[in-house]
Parts: structure tokens; sequence; C-alpha cells
């Protein structure tokens, strides 16, 4: 049996680069703020926290990855993020790498 430390150090790793391409992919089809991109992301599979997507998307930002604007239609402005163009081709670099790396997988097989 494995140890369920192991097994959800594993899954941390793993999904820490997920959920970058799955933010910058998401945003790229729909600008969001971060409380409703914890949704859409929780609605895929991605279980983010507010104090892990936060620090993310001010490092995306930062990268130049995302783009945002201020949202002041309600009574507590939001940063709204959208992917730059810069993201939109890193999300196609990406992907190309996910899909080697699958095919690399699927090629090695299931040892169970």
């Amino acid at each position: 049996m494995l140890d369920p430390d192991l097994v959800a150090q594993h899954r941390q790793e793993l999904r820490r680069g997920t959920t970058s391409l799955a933010c910058l992919a998401l945003l790229a089809i729909e600008p969001d703020y971060g409380y409703r991109l914890i949704g859409r992301l929780g609605e895929l599979g991605f279980s983010v926290e507010a104090n892990t997507l936060y620090p993310l998307l001010r490092r995306l930002d930062k990268q130049g990855l995302l783009t945002f604007e201020w949202d002041t239609a309600d009574a507590r402005p939001r940063k709204v993020y959208s992917t730059s163009p810069t993201g939109i081709a890193l999300i196609a670099v990406l992907r190309e790498d996910w899909n080697l790396l699958t095919r690399a997988l699927d090629t090695i097989g299931d040892p169970s």
C-alpha cells in the first residue's frame, strides 16, 4: 500500500505545473477574477486554494503571461485577468510538450 503522504506530495508536484497551464488556458478563453477562477478550476478537477492561486496569478502577471484590468462596477474593485499574447504563445508550446510527454508515457505502458 502506498503512503498517502507520498502520493499527496507527488500529486502536488504534478498539479503545480498543470495549474499554471490551466489558468493560462482558461483566462485566454474568458477573462476572470481570482475567486471565480478558483471555481472554474474546481469544476475541471483542479482543486486550488486562494493562497495558492493569487501568488500564481501575480507570478504569471510579472512574467508578462497575464494582463489585468480593474473592474470597479461593484463596491469592491477586482482585478480581472486575461492571458497576454505571450501567454497564448506559451500555451501552444506547453500543450505540445504535454502531448509529447503523454505519448511517451503511453509508449512506456502501464506496469500494473
